[in-house]
């Protein structure tokens, strides 16, 4: 459901997050130099907890909650790989990205125009500027919807209205997401 901003964080990184919460937690384990005290106060649970959790014995291991996989999850995303995400962020606010999208568009255009939704393979360079809104809007933690508005309005300039050249009162919105990936020029 959140393909734009997870799309987005798959740009800012070089290499996927951990996936099982165990990897997570000893990556986490890691970065703070092994001390399981340290995690602990980050994630408000007792030391002794995340000793149950990373213990190498398995009969002895027990499982974090939902609650507290999920803030695993996003303590780790926060500190993932974090020299190649402030480079990759920088690049891409400077020279844009190129977004590769499959969706549906639909129109709002003046009259005489189909506004029937129609499915679209784009792949189009957007400026900085926007790359920067979208970024700004990451970190704000906007929904899907912002994520969408803003994409849709940028694609609508970039592809549909040939950067401004034609179709100027032409506005494509953005309905149904196949998939979107987001590179470096």
């Amino acid at each position: 459901m959140e393909e734009i901003s997870q799309g987005l964080e798959r740009l800012l990184h070089t290499r996927p997050l951990p996936s099982t919460t165990l990897s997570r937690l000893r990556t986490l384990l890691r970065r703070e130099d092994g001390s399981t005290r340290q995690v602990a106060a980050l994630l408000g649970v007792s030391q002794r907890t995340v000793q149950r959790w990373v213990t190498r014995d398995p009969a002895r291991r027990t499982r974090p909650g939902i609650r507290h996989q999920e803030a695993i999850a996003g303590l780790l995303r926060a500190r993932w790989q974090p020299r190649v995400r402030a480079r990759r962020r920088a690049q891409a606010e400077e020279d844009g990205v190129i977004v590769h999208t499959r969706a549906r568009f639909g129109f709002r255009a003046g009259p005489g125009t189909s506004d029937d939704p129609r499915r679209r393979l784009i792949t189009v360079h957007l400026a900085g500027a926007v790359t920067r809104e979208m970024l700004a809007a990451l970190d704000t933690g906007a929904g899907e919807q912002h994520h969408r508005l803003v994409l849709s309005r940028a694609l609508s300039h970039a592809y549909f209205r040939d950067s401004g050249q034609r179709a100027h009162h032409l506005h494509a919105v953005l309905e149904d997401i196949d998939f979107i990936d987001f590179t470096l020029p």
